[in-house]
Order: structure tokens, then C-alpha cells, then sequence
């Protein structure tokens, strides 16, 4: 149904996370960048701000609407991807690569709550049919 790499985690509201590097890396999903259309802004949190687990960390705004993007982890934020600032579109064309939106400082124990690859699709397609 949608494009889900086995290397990392996935929380329901769409975002993924994971380690890299001893950080984490977080971006939002394949299936949420189609849901949202064409990104055209991005806001980011400056690098230094704490995040937490199930609260908005920043917002993507497409042509269709604006979305939150709540961060799934606790941490702080080691660096933003000034790429997705300046061109938001890569989070249309490469949301598991050059599309991520944070690295947060957290321990990779944080991602065991989330999701795998199998279990997000899962959920995903129960999601779509209701």
C-alpha cells in the first residue's frame, strides 16, 4: 500500500522515527506527505528546544491544509534539516531520506514504544477502510 523501510518506527500519527548515529531521526510518513498534498512550508523547532513524546514538535503546511507533527520522543533537538526549510517539497519526494525534519537527542530505548514497519501497516490499512 505504501512505502514503510524496516529500519525504523512509526507512531500513529504518522511520523517515523530512528537511530542514527547515536540521535534520533524524525520525518513524517510516505502515506502522510500523500495525504497532505504538495508541501509547500515547514516549521521547525530551533535546535536546543526540548520535545516530548505526543506533542506537536512543528507543523508541515501543504496547498491542502496544515498539519502538525508530533515528535516521538523526548529529547532535545541536536539539529533541523534546513534542506526541508528551504525546499519543502523533498518531503514530498523523499520522506524516509533527505525529507527528515529533526535529529533529537534520545536514547534509541525510546523507540520500542513505537510501532514497527509491519504493525504501521497493519494499523494504516485498518485506518483507511474505516
Amino acid at each position: 500500500m505504501t512505502n514503510l523501510p524496516g529500519d525504523r518506527r512509526y507512531t500513529r500519527a504518522h511520523e517515523w522515527a530512528m537511530e542514527s548515529d547515536g540521535r534520533i531521526l524524525v520525518g513524517i510518513t510516505d502515506y502522510a506527505q500523500d495525504q497532505l498534498g504538495d508541501v509547500v512550508y515547514v516549521g521547525l523547532p530551533e535546535v536546543g528546544t526540548m520535545v516530548t513524546a505526543g506533542e506537536p514538535l512543528g507543523e508541515v503546511e501543504s496547498t491542502k491544509s496544515v498539519a502538525d507533527v508530533y515528535s516521538p520522543v523526548t529529547g532535545t533537538v541536536l539539529e533541523k534539516n534546513s534542506e526541508a526549510e528551504q525546499a519543502p517539497e523533498v518531503i514530498n519526494s523523499d520522506p524516509y531520506g533527505r525529507g527528515w525534519l529533526v535529529a533529537v537527542d534520545a536514547s534509541g530505548s525510546a523507540l520500542e514504544e513505537l510501532m514497527g514497519a509491519d504493525e504501521y501497516q497493519q494499523w494504516l490499512e485498518q485506518e483507511v477502510d474505516s
